[in-house]
């Protein structure tokens, strides 16, 4: 029996999840907003939103794309997607289709003649990322792009000075996402599967932030550290000392002024559709 998709999460769909993923949506948005503008999403645009998750993103697409566009946003959790109808409800949104679709299992065959698609921290989940690329590529018009955020090297998430239970963490985390059936590094190998779905690179860009501890960005990776180690230690996969050794670098990290967090590098990839 397959796990149910709102238990195999690797953080789940709780609320506190769903706040989480909206401050790591703050962070992100400029960075966003400004790769949307330059790949040429706009009023009338027609957009997907691959893994929507709870919708943030939707919501600035559908703003963006306006009364004359549409958003198709794709996301398996019932719950993410529930979140997401409430939103775009609230803001008398008309031009968002939400569907409750599983990337790997279902077929989205009738979804075509996009102008690009938009996809964040997904490839590097799913079980098949070839299969995710072609599935795009199918869906978007010649002349479409397929626009990326997905990590590169997410060994760059390190604290300055260097703290070893940190960084044992991200290597804890790296190993469970593999065991899991995902890739963190999974922009390394994108190009070469956009390449072979007929895409050419229209641009890529490495993003990495190195945030001094007052800086709001601080939040997001620290309160993943802060989720992701209550998550390792129900699954069983580290102890209580371990944890607590982690947390206490952070607080250590967190109260002296010459700290900075550094992200793990993310690559920016917009591929046009030959």
């Amino acid at each position: 029996m397959s796990t149910p998709p709102e238990r195999d999460y690797i953080l789940g769909t709780h609320d506190e999840e769903i706040e989480r993923l909206g401050l790591q949506h703050r962070v992100w948005r400029p960075k966003m907003l400004e790769c949307w503008r330059n790949a040429g999403i706009t009023t009338g645009s027609r957009v997907m939103d691959v893994g929507a998750g709870p919708g943030y993103a939707t919501i600035d697409l559908a703003e963006i794309t306006g009364p004359t566009g549409q958003v198709i946003a794709l996301e398996r959790s019932e719950r993410f997607v529930k979140f997401a109808e409430a939103q775009c409800k609230m803001r008398g949104l008309t031009n968002v289709q939400l569907r409750t679709e599983d990337l790997m299992l279902d077929s989205f065959d009738d979804i075509t003649g996009l102008d690009a698609t938009w996809c964040r921290w997904v490839a590097a989940f799913v079980s098949s990322p070839s299969k995710l690329v072609t599935s795009l590529a199918n869906a978007l018009k010649p002349g479409g792009v397929a626009i990326f955020h997905e990590y590169i090297d997410y060994r760059t998430y390190r604290l300055a000075p260097r703290k070893p239970a940190v960084e044992s963490f991200v290597d804890e985390v790296i190993k469970n996402w593999r065991e899991s059936g995902g890739e963190p590094d999974i922009a390394l190998e994108l190009p070469h599967m956009l390449h072979n779905a007929g895409f050419t690179m229209r641009s890529t860009t490495p993003i990495i932030f190195a945030i001094p501890r007052d800086n709001f960005i601080w939040q997001w990776p620290s309160s993943f550290i802060e989720t992701h180690l209550q998550r390792l230690l129900e699954l069983g996969k580290v102890d209580e000392a371990w944890v607590h050794s982690v947390r206490r670098e952070l607080r250590e990290a967190e109260t002296d002024p010459s700290s900075l967090m550094i992200t793990p590098l993310v690559l920016e990839i917009v591929a046009e559709k030959l």
